[in-house]
């Protein structure tokens, strides 16, 4: 049964040797060149600068984006990140540190829960399918805050049906489990921490899965005793004080955290992330590869019985219930990004781990062959997919990006063409531990050229402007940024900028109105603002200069180049 437990206890030095593979194994895939590229805009920007200015001015309570109290989340990975840069200083590395080390936890959590539900292969198995999949070896290695809220969420979880588990007493006293009581403590405070990375989103969506398969499944006589009261306590320690500071020194923020960032969030389109009900299909399918092949047998197979056998098959239907429930509660949302639905992954590794661990000591090759079918379908089409894109004229529309690319491609090509042929072939000549290990080896060695290239095709940033500004600024000079707002400007300057006709997300009405007023000009106040003595700066897409409403349509408006890139200038109106 897909939730049987081992009768055999594993020595102890087993775990510890698994978890240091693992966590040798992975750390070595995320941490390569993890500093290489500098801060995407926006996000990696804006999640590296709040914390720089939180160390700036020794605010930890209230977070601040371009001097801008910016309250849309709260702020434990903002604390980290803050943290890794008193440790390891400002660069790129540093601040990614934190969705690395989450997404290596990560993956040890799954591994360590799958262990205890299903054995060690198992774990191990889940462990390899979570941390190769392509969407989680991605979001592994940028800053946002999914990782961090879905590794918190996944704790939660795990700590719920693993501590359901075990006794509720001790045979020897008669007491309380402490197990049992660990467990359920975990499972309080990793709730409190997902609640501090990302809102009540950490409390409410793993309470409704808990709530609904207890609900569903009728298991209401494993839920006792859940240490509500001392979890309760620990809950409130965690997340409590940092809510009731920004509440008491920012008034208006109560209504815009709860009402604006989570009600209408969820419920309009206001915050302009809006997408159809089957977003999140594609991206499941695709993020889960190499593995997706092997998801519906790993399915069938975890619900063996059906409905009739659900409550044999309880902890089985729970990891479908959280898979499910998290599915369609995003996708119910009028605000849809593809790392929302990165909490379904662990689940999916489990089932997924438990299922060929299970062909892996049967020795079924056979029943292995659609999954791996297509995973050679999929190398074969991405690899097709990479060929076109590097070699056919045009759809790499700058041919320096496409020359530039064209080794990298044929690389990724020859490794999906040379995998896809060859995983079947191991599996079926040398036996599953081979193909399985092809495929792992195929996975890694695509990500590993896809981030030697990320240097390519990157997406053009200010960095190099940043850079050449910061050595000449002077306090007294004002800098702008026109129609736009180049958040990684801001964290490499390490100075707050004025906004021409343009506002981005920042939340404005914190402002003080002359402060707001002064900061946030329009395009008559920059031309007036050009003409003073006092040296101002304007960072702009070139793009953006050729439109005929813009200030550079007149020519009138005379400016000095001081430095470009690719796809942004920096001028002055002085030499």
């Amino acid at each position: 049964m897909m939730d049987r437990q081992s009768t055999e206890t594993p020595p102890a030095a087993t775990w510890r040797g698994d978890l240091l593979l693992l966590a040798l194994v992975f750390g070595v895939v995320n941490f390569f060149l993890l500093g290489r590229l500098p801060l995407a805009n926006p996000d990696e920007s804006r999640y590296a600068e709040i914390p720089r200015e939180m160390l700036a001015s020794g605010d930890w309570v209230t977070p601040r984006l371009n001097a801008t109290p910016y309250f849309e989340k709260p702020p434990l990975v903002y604390w980290t990140v803050g943290i890794s840069r008193v440790l390891f200083g400002p660069g790129e590395f540093a601040v990614r540190l934190t969705p690395t080390l989450f997404g290596l936890g990560g993956v040890l959590l799954t591994y360590a829960a799958a262990r205890r539900l299903h054995g060690r292969l198992a774990g191990l198995l889940a462990a390899i399918v979570l941390g190769s999949s392509l969407l989680y070896l991605v979001l592994s290695r940028i800053l946002l805050l999914d990782m961090a809220v879905s590794v918190l969420m996944t704790a939660t979880l795990f700590c719920f049906i693993l501590g359901l588990r075990e006794p509720t007493h001790s045979p020897s006293s008669g007491q309380s489990g402490s197990r049992r009581r660990w467990w359920f403590l975990g499972l309080y405070a990793s709730a409190a921490l997902a609640t501090l990375a990302k809102g009540l989103i950490g409390l409410l969506l793993p309470g409704a899965v808990m709530f609904l398969w207890l609900l569903v499944f009728n298991q209401w006589r494993r839920l006792l005793p859940m240490h509500l009261a001392a979890g309760g306590l620990l809950f409130l320690a965690v997340a409590a004080p940092w809510h009731m500071l920004a509440a008491q020194r920012n008034p208006g923020w109560l209504h815009f955290y709860f009402v604006h960032e989570h009600w209408e969030r969820f419920t309009t389109t206001t915050h302009n992330r809006a997408a159809p009900a089957w977003f999140f299909i594609p991206i499941i399918l695709a993020g889960l590869f190499p593995w997706v092949g092997f998801l519906g047998g790993a399915v069938r197979e975890a619900l063996a019985g059906g409905w009739a056998r659900r409550r044999e098959n309880a902890d089985a239907w729970f990891l479908v219930m959280w898979i499910g429930f998290v599915f369609l509660f995003f996708s119910k949302s009028q605000s849809k990004l593809i790392p929302y639905i990165l909490p379904v992954f662990p689940p999916l590794a489990v089932l997924i781990g438990a299922w060929l661990a299970r062909r892996w000591e049967e020795g079924a090759v056979a029943r292995l062959r659609f999954g791996l079918g297509v995973f050679s379908f999929g190398c074969g089409l991405l690899g097709f997919a990479v060929l076109v894109a590097v070699l056919k004229p045009g759809v790499i529309q700058d041919p320096a990006q496409a020359m530039a690319l064209w080794p990298y491609g044929l690389a990724l090509t020859a490794i999906l063409f040379v995998g896809g042929v060859a995983a079947p072939w191991a599996a079926r000549v040398r036996g599953l531990p081979a193909g399985l290990g092809t495929i792992t080896a195929t996975i890694i060695g695509f990500f590993a050229v896809v981030v030697v290239a990320a240097p390519e095709f990157q997406r053009a940033g200010t960095k190099s402007l940043a850079i050449a500004a910061r050595a000449q600024l002077q306090p007294p000079d004002r800098v702008y940024h026109y129609w736009a707002f180049f958040h990684d400007f801001v964290y490499y300057t390490e100075r707050p900028v004025g906004l021409v006709s343009y506002t981005d997300e920042l939340e404005v009405q914190f402002l003080a109105p002359a402060e707001r007023a002064a900061r946030f000009i329009d395009d008559a106040e920059l031309r007036r603002q050009w003409l003073e003595p006092g040296r101002v700066w304007l960072v702009v897409r070139k793009s953006d200069q050729f439109q005929p409403k813009s200030v550079f349509a007149d020519p009138a408006f005379r400016y000095h180049l001081i430095a470009e890139s690719r796809a942004h200038s920096l001028i002055s109106n002085q030499p």
